[in-house]
């Protein structure tokens, strides 16, 4: 069942955070992945070996894709899989910002089920599980009523803001700001803090994974690029963008994208 699920998730990030914090500003040794996907961790290492070994355990049906490990053909044959960043924010650990979270998941049959978002540093644990309601440290949250795009508060990266990914020659006037992790701008939208998120690049599963169900819990809208729904689990575990508002923006934004 998704609750216990969540139960099982709540408790490894919890433990999760305990493992990252004693490395946190305290010169962890990091490395440039050899695929070139940016920076690593010996923390990011640790809360993956221990994540890895923790609900692999508790759930040993469950398939496994995690930003930290070897992926497999292996999860594609079930019904369950852990979609895992051990620390979603690395770079931002790296330099000693406190905006990085531990990001866990499960998905069924390509859906989200149950989802943990937690940023240790600043005590903020989001949590959701299906038809359950989003929660962030145990308070309902909900999204952003806001429909104008013009006054919108939106978290996006520069390169949201090239001409190429809109209709007009040039991007359309809203507040850009902006959060390195995509788990905590996806997690900020639910909360209502911001209107939407956007990013156009090609996501992994792993960063967005969570995010998307503690945001549509919250009763925010959330697709790829297109407007098309998230699935999870894919073969090629990238995703075709997301765009995150509330109800009311959602649309509105999604009018603006050019063709992709």
């Amino acid at each position: 069942m998704p609750e216990a699920d969540l139960a099982l998730l709540i408790d490894a990030a919890k433990a999760a955070g305990d493992i990252a914090k004693p490395f946190f500003q305290n010169d962890a040794k990091k490395w440039d992945k050899e695929d070139g996907t940016g920076p690593v961790t010996e923390a990011d290492l640790a809360v993956n070996s221990y994540l890895e070994d923790t609900l692999r355990a508790a759930r040993p049906d469950y398939g496994w894709l995690s930003e930290e490990s070897k992926d497999t053909d292996e999860r594609l044959s079930k019904d369950r899989v852990f979609i895992i960043d051990p620390i979603d924010g690395t770079r931002s650990f790296i330099h000693g910002a406190k905006t990085w979270a531990h990001s866990i998941a499960v998905a069924e049959a390509g859906d989200i089920i149950a989802a943990v978002i937690l940023l240790p540093m600043l005590d903020l644990m989001f949590t959701a599980h299906l038809g359950g309601g989003a929660h962030l440290n145990g308070e309902t949250i909900s999204p952003s009523p806001h429909a104008d795009m013009q006054t919108a508060q939106v978290l996006a990266a520069k390169p949201a803001m090239d001409a190429q990914h809109w209709k007009a020659a040039a991007a359309p006037t809203f507040n850009r700001d902006h959060r390195p992790s995509l788990a905590y701008r996806l997690s900020l939208v639910a909360q209502g803090r911001f209107d939407a998120m956007l990013t156009f690049r090609p996501s992994w599963e792993w960063d967005i994974a969570a995010g998307a169900l503690i945001a549509s819990e919250a009763g925010a809208m959330i697709s790829d690029k297109t407007g098309a729904p998230l699935r999870f689990n894919s073969s090629d575990p990238r995703l075709n963008g997301v765009v995150a508002a509330g109800p009311n923006l959602h649309p509105e934004l999604l009018s603006h994208l050019a063709s992709a």
